[in-house]
């Protein structure tokens, strides 16, 4: 079985359609954990109201806003399955996702997880494919983000292992670039598939609205992380990075991304 992992906020108007690209999935064996954390609108009903539909769907709720990193562990608790998948309330998956995942797990026993591409989409149709390395080491973590986070499925026992996502005000917006560092450190291994499993909800005002101080943030995580791995000391110079990029237009982020997966600068 494959166990979903989904924290839910304030997502009334997408919760439904990323609900149902997990119920249509080709591949049927798994259940989906869904954390409302603390909603504020109709995403805790909506929720309920599939979990009344379909018993390989559970809903929890917490009793009040305690951020992603705590709502996924309390998801993690529940999870029976030997995978753990992870999934946006605002994206898609596409429907032969789960199938290629688990598939490539079950065939390729020296990966610990597998994730895969992203492309983005809005109200007028899909946009880019989001590229990403096809096996990312350890020496990439300072550079760029190795995995697309929604688009992960994981071993259960390799969560187990790095006891889930870590719980603090450091790590809020870059949660998964903790988990990534400690994953690394246990020498666990990844790889993404070179195909769209995933469809990202674009919003580009959401970069308009992000705080500076989680991009403070986000370089501390990467000083310890640098640390944690013990990389030569030319790497401290990408602490700097979530800074810089904070300054630089999207387009140019999206643009000078690509090369670097692609080792091209």
């Amino acid at each position: 079985m494959i166990s979903v992992i989904m924290g839910i906020y304030n997502c009334e108007h997408t919760l439904e359609d990323a609900i149902n690209s997990i119920i249509n999935q080709t591949y049927t064996d798994w259940e989906l954990i869904m954390c409302d954390d603390g909603s504020t609108d109709n995403s805790y009903e909506i929720a309920k109201k599939f979990e009344k539909e379909d018993k390989r769907i559970k809903v929890i709720k917490n009793n009040k806003n305690i951020g992603l990193a705590a709502t996924l562990n309390n998801c993690i608790k529940y999870v029976k399955g030997k995978y753990i998948a992870r999934m946006d309330a605002d994206d898609i998956s596409t429907p032969d996702r789960f199938k290629l995942q688990v598939d490539f797990l079950e065939n390729n026993k020296e990966f610990d997880l597998v994730g895969g591409l992203m492309q983005s989409f809005d109200e007028l149709g899909d946009k880019k494919i989001i590229a990403i390395k096809e096996i990312p080491n350890k020496y990439d973590l300072p550079k760029f983000n190795p995995f697309h986070h929604a688009t992960i499925m994981m071993k259960s026992e390799c969560m187990i292992s790095l006891n889930g996502y870590t719980v603090s005000k450091d790590t809020t917006r870059a949660e998964d670039v903790d988990l990534w560092f400690r994953f690394f450190d246990l020498n666990f291994k990844g790889y993404n598939l070179q195909n769209v499993i995933y469809r990202v909800r674009e919003d580009r005002n959401a970069y308009k609205r992000r705080k500076f101080k989680y991009t403070l943030q986000a370089s501390k995580v990467l000083y310890k992380g640098i640390k944690l791995l013990k990389l030569p000391i030319k790497y401290y110079l990408y602490i700097i990075k979530p800074i810089v990029s904070w300054f630089t237009p999207l387009t140019l982020k999206q643009i000078y991304r690509e090369k670097l997966v692609k080792g091209k600068c």
